[in-house]
């Protein structure tokens, strides 16, 4: 069941795209995509009756470290080294425009 596309199906697809394509470009295109049907028809003739459905081709675990409280910087030790502080903040220059 092998179906290319045309290039009148690919400047169809072009002009509702708004697209201006030149003449080698449909060509291109008309070769490329028809490459591409091929593959997804190889794809969909393959035997996937035993095959599990699946997010992700790899079993993949969360790798993030667990979220638990740990010793971290005093925040006044901190704040006491930086250039400007404010209610306990670090100050730093306004960069928006405020309304």
């Amino acid at each position: 069941m092998s179906r290319s596309i045309t290039r009148a199906e690919v400047e169809h697809v072009a002009r509702l795209a708004r697209l201006a394509l030149s003449d080698e470009e449909l060509d291109g295109f008309a070769r490329e995509l028809g490459v591409i049907l091929e593959h997804a028809e190889d794809l969909a003739a393959l035997d996937l009756d035993d095959v599990e459905p699946t997010a992700h081709p790899l079993p993949l675990v969360n790798v993030l470290r667990p979220d638990e409280v740990r010793p971290s910087l005093d925040r006044d030790e901190v704040l006491g080294q930086a250039p400007a502080v404010e209610d306990g903040r670090f100050r730093v220059p306004r960069i928006l425009d405020a309304p």
